[in-house]
């Protein structure tokens, strides 16, 4: 195995040779560093996507209490719904590998460095004090071997000198052994500093033995061990890296097959059968035509394209939902039909002086449910039962329709009413067993309380026990009223009874002489243009009289005054501008849309918001009421 010390074969350039190594471990150390950035910049990057992935699922997950909810009964949008919480779980996934990457290679790696770091500056700071010790021992060695050659010379010069005054014949006794012992005297401290000099050149070559060939070798193994650790560790780390990924590839592969899963489940067969059920009315199409024969001198007889469903003997036949076979439109003038479709079926704007509309005391709310197609609507109104009936009845008609409807859900097809009606009663049913079981319990604590009068007073539940009796009574009351509109619509009752009509709110004119005057609609108190099971006489109208009939369209009866608490522009069709402090007349009363009916004289009439004028009733009118 190649080492290090291996550097050392030149022996003048260790010292270069050191700085290199130091060098090249920083270098190792900058490279860990980096490898730990990208790592940390890759779990940043994962958790980033996590995030991305949930907020994904979350943004598109069904809203509560919303439509979308009952989208998901669909095989489709169920496995859509699969789709995203599978994504939520693939997410999941993700953090994980961020958190594995955190802890297992982030966080190692990071206290690694630190410890190498340490590690280094101990190796390399040994390396500079056996450095600095060796060049003090070859200081000392140079300062005996310069003091020898000294003394050496000085020696020489003393001998020389001696020499000379011992041949001098003038020279006195005395100062030639002077000059002898000074001379003496000199080669003794050569001698001295001959040995002190190999002293030293002996130890000094010691310790450079010691140095080049223990010292920094140890040193220097040290280093490369040290390399050598970051290496390897580097390169588990990369393992790891890889580890973590195929540790959450089952999960992930798990996710995408309950994904697929979940796309094989799509049955198109029985979301078209859902489809069905949801929409389907009950009515039966409409039959055909008959010929109307003008060839005949006779009085021509009204067909069934018009408003009644004579045959041409004008006899009284019982007529059911199944069988509507009347169109009106053949009939509704250009401007009444825009008239009726652009009437304000959106919520009004709140009043200038408060912040929302349910600050206003009687500020209208906006309709919850969801309002379907105008041309679904459209194509009901138009093939249901052929009646008499003025515009203004039609009108509100299909206004009830595209706004709040009436209670018993009597605007809704047979099949769709049926369903309504079944879910209301479920509901109810719902509210009375929460109600008794509230009961249950609070009779149960009775008990104990009096069984035990410490425990409480018996007589402190009597009163909320005296409210769930009224909440269930009341609860009851409105299950047999549903239940029994269900069982008319399931065909259980033959027909509505008066009761029934009471309850639902709404009511029909049984007098037929006024349907060439339309002064009686069928119109119910709230405006709704019912169509109910009953048998009703046919009449025969002239087309010339039923055209008239528009153009000559009774106005609206006054029920009241109004002033107007704030000035409002009516932009939309079939609105009204009023200005601030304006009187005007009443027509019609606010149905629960949060719209009244105003006249400013008898060609100008429209819709205001309830809530910016303030209305007085007659006492005469029906429900006469004051909003403020």
């Amino acid at each position: 195995m190649t080492l290090f010390p291996g550097l050392l074969l030149e022996q003048c350039s260790y010292k270069d040779q050191f700085d290199n190594l130091e060098k090249h471990t920083q270098w190792g150390i900058d490279v860990l560093e980096k490898y730990v950035k990208f790592v940390k910049e890759r779990t940043e990057i994962e958790l980033s996507y996590a995030k991305q992935l949930r907020n994904l699922s979350k943004k598109y997950q069904p809203k509560k209490n919303s439509k979308e909810e009952e989208e998901y009964r669909y095989t489709s949008t169920r496995a859509f719904l699969a789709t995203l919480n599978e994504m939520n779980d693939y997410a999941g996934q993700h953090e994980v590998i961020s958190e594995n990457m955190t802890s297992l290679i982030t966080g190692e790696l990071t206290r690694y460095v630190q410890e190498l770091k340490q590690e280094r500056k101990s190796h390399f700071h040994d390396g500079r004090k056996a450095q600095q010790h060796i060049e003090t021992c070859w200081k000392q060695l140079e300062a005996s071997k310069r003091r020898f050659e000294r003394d050496c010379k000085e020696a020489d010069r003393a001998q020389q000198y001696f020499e000379k005054m011992d041949a001098d014949i003038n020279v006195t006794k005395a100062d030639v052994e002077k000059a002898r012992q000074q001379a003496q005297l000199r080669h003794q401290m050569a001698e001295d500093s001959k040995a002190e000099y190999s002293s030293t050149l002996q130890k000094f070559n010691s310790e450079q033995h010691d140095h080049y060939y223990t010292h920094i070798p140890n040193i220097f193994q040290k280093i490369q061990e040290m390399e050598e650790r970051r290496i390897v560790r580097i390169g588990e780390s990369m393992k790891t890296f890889a580890e973590v990924d195929r540790q959450v590839i089952p999960i992930i592969g798990k996710c995408l097959d309950e994904i697929t899963k979940a796309a094989e489940s799509i049955d198109h067969k029985n979301d078209s059968q859902l489809v069905i059920e949801a929409f389907k009315s009950g009515f039966e199409p409409p039959g055909d035509i008959e010929f109307e024969d003008f060839t005949q001198p006779m009085k021509r007889t009204v067909s069934e394209s018009s408003l009644s469903n004579s045959r041409g003997d004008g006899k009284s036949e019982p007529k059911f939902g199944g069988k509507s076979k009347g169109k009106l439109w053949p009939f509704i003038k250009k401007n009444k039909l825009m008239s009726l479709l652009t009437s304000p079926h959106q919520p009004p704007p709140p009043p200038p002086a408060s912040a929302s509309p349910s600050a206003v005391p009687n500020g209208p709310q906006s309709p919850k449910q969801q309002k379907e197609p105008l041309s679904h609507r459209f194509n009901e109104f138009m093939t249901s039962k052929p009646k008499i009936h003025c515009f203004r009845s039609l009108k509100r008609g299909l206004s009830l329709k595209l706004g709040a409807g009436p209670e018993d859900f009597s605007n809704l097809p047979p099949e769709q009413r049926r369903k309504k009606l079944q879910q209301k009663v479920d509901e109810l049913n719902k509210d009375i067993q929460k109600e008794m079981d509230q009961r249950d319990a609070l009779t149960k604590m009775k008990d104990v309380y009096i069984k035990n009068p410490q425990m409480g007073d018996a007589a402190s539940v009597d009163h909320r026990l005296a409210e769930l009796g009224q909440n269930i009574e009341k609860l009851r009351i409105e299950v047999q009223k549903f239940e029994g509109w269900l069982a008319e619509v399931e065909g259980r009752l033959p027909m509505r009874t008066e009761q029934a009509r009471r309850q639902s709110g709404l009511y029909e004119a049984q007098n037929t002489s006024a349907v060439n005057s339309c002064a009686q609609d069928r119109e119910s108190p709230d405006g709704s243009y019912t169509e109910e099971q009953s048998q009703e006489t046919e009449m025969k109208v002239p087309a010339t009289d039923f055209d008239d009939e528009f153009d000559d369209e009774e106005p609206l009866p006054t029920i009241g005054t109004c002033k107007a608490l704030y000035t409002f522009e009516g932009q939309n069709e079939g609105t009204i501008s009023v200005a601030e402090g304006e009187m005007l007349y009443v027509i019609e009363e606010d149905k629960g849309d949060g719209w009244t009916r105003i006249r400013r004289n008898e060609d100008e009439e429209g819709y205001v918001p309830t809530s910016y004028v303030e209305v007085y009733l007659d006492k005469n009118a029906k429900g006469a009421m004051t909003y403020i």
